[in-house]
């Protein structure tokens, strides 16, 4: 096969990344040749040979390049179950409001849920009122995560785990300028998650 002009490469290998970030689809071989200002049969032979350069992937159709994998994620599926007291605790009712769809690339796997946020007692954390809080489902907690914690009266708070002191387990508010070391101290507490994320509105 002989060889073939490296600048209408790059074109074609543009033009199908481009394609792909905005239609989340490749293009046909009409749709690249039409793209680029070439016959159907051109950019076959072209998609041929950088098919055997690695430059992407085609078996009749064009299935990949390397741009195109970067692009693709998988996403996973997350309830909002509402809010969550960030400050003294109180019960709430946990209903799923909706699902939202966060991708794996940037909020990883596991299993989470969402909740909104109430309260300025967690601000140092970067956590303010109405912020969304993905917390990742889980039942176990280290010194210092910041944690959605169950007592024993039903009553649910977002805090940091400080340990366990000589009256019980403390929880800590993160606001000094208006908190300054202010603590919730429990006999005993369920750990419901682990606070992983903030998603909030700049």
């Amino acid at each position: 096969m002989r060889s073939k002009n490296p600048e209408l490469m790059r074109r074609i290998k543009d033009f199908v990344d481009r394609y792909y970030r905005e239609n989340r689809t490749t293009p046909s071989t009409q749709t690249v040749g039409d793209a680029v200002g070439v016959t159907k049969q051109t950019a076959y032979r072209y998609l041929l040979e950088m098919a055997e350069k690695g430059i992407l992937a085609y078996d009749g159709g064009i299935r990949s390049s390397p741009q195109i994998e970067k692009c693709r994620t998988g996403y996973i599926s997350v309830p909002v179950v509402g809010s969550i007291r960030c400050g003294d605790p109180e019960t709430e009712e946990e209903e799923v409001e909706e699902y939202v769809s966060l991708p794996e690339s940037v909020f990883g796997k596991g299993k989470f849920y969402l909740v909104r946020a109430k309260g300025d007692s967690m601000a140092d954390a970067g956590i303010g009122e109405g912020d969304l809080v993905l917390v990742e489902l889980c039942h176990e907690a280290n010194v210092g995560d910041i944690v959605v914690a169950l007592d024993p009266d039903g009553e649910n708070t977002l805090k940091r785990f400080a340990g366990k002191g000589r009256d019980g387990y403390v929880l800590a508010y993160m606001n000094e300028a208006r908190y300054p070391g202010k603590v919730i101290t429990v006999r005993s507490f369920a750990v419901q998650g682990i606070a992983r994320h903030v998603i909030k509105t700049l």
